[in-house]
């Protein structure tokens, strides 16, 4: 389900956030955005097999890991395992169906 917001809803830099069951957007054009889209529901799945809080504490702990290791914020969000998988298969709108489970680890 897309759920559209006020923008300050949102992070700055950020244009989305996938939280299970929901893609919420800052701007309805993003929903036209099939790369885009298919990075969030790379998120919404990774999400479903961690039974979801396991995931945002993996993301939690792993953001954390990963300032401590490059001491910059934007650097430390794109070295999470969850999100070199999705920025590493967006453009591949089959991803999904061919995806295996947890296939996130292969990024660790």
């Amino acid at each position: 389900m897309i759920v559209l917001v006020k923008p300050a809803w949102i992070r700055k830099g950020f244009s989305a956030i996938a939280l299970w069951p929901f893609i919420i957007l800052k701007d309805k054009r993003f929903n036209e955005d099939e790369v885009f889209m298919n990075h969030e529901r790379i998120h919404l799945r990774q999400q479903l097999e961690l039974l979801l809080v396991f995931f945002y504490l993996w993301y939690g702990i792993e953001f954390l890991i990963r300032l401590v290791q490059v001491g910059d914020r934007k650097a430390a969000y794109h070295k999470i395992s969850f999100e070199r998988e999705a920025y590493g298969n967006e453009k591949d709108l089959n991803y999904l169906k061919k995806r295996p489970f947890w296939q996130f680890l292969k990024y660790t």
